[in-house]
């Protein structure tokens, strides 16, 4: 069984920045790409950004030039820094894996955290 846990989400204000972390525990697995997604109320999960183990990086248009990317491999671990924030960058933010157990390859999702941008 792997988990990936969430944290740093909160409450900023306009401008503000934010570091979301994602750890994934378990037993015997290998992650492969990483990513972030966003859903808010009434609309559809989508991608913030991914990273791939080598580092490879990939941005919505929403994130690009504001949020980056990064993850340590030693640690399972994958990071969101949120800088620049604004009022419709409120969501739940979700870690997302790629993964390889012992009965094979998989993908999972965090719990999500709450991400609220407001003055």
């Amino acid at each position: 069984q792997v988990q990936l846990v969430e944290s740093g989400g909160g409450l900023v204000q306009p401008g503000g920045s934010l570091r979301l972390s994602c750890v994934a525990s378990g037993s015997s697995f290998f992650l492969n790409t990483m990513g972030w997604y966003r859903q808010s109320p009434g609309k559809q999960r989508e991608l913030v950004a991914s990273i791939t183990r080598g580092g490879s990086t990939n941005y919505a248009d929403s994130a690009k030039g504001r949020f980056t990317i990064s993850r340590d491999n030693a640690k399972n671990t994958v990071y969101l820094q949120m800088n620049s924030l604004k009022p419709e960058d409120t969501a739940v933010y979700y870690c997302n894996a790629d993964l390889i157990t012992g009965r094979g390859s998989r993908n999972d999702w965090g719990q999500g955290t709450q991400v609220t941008v407001s003055s």
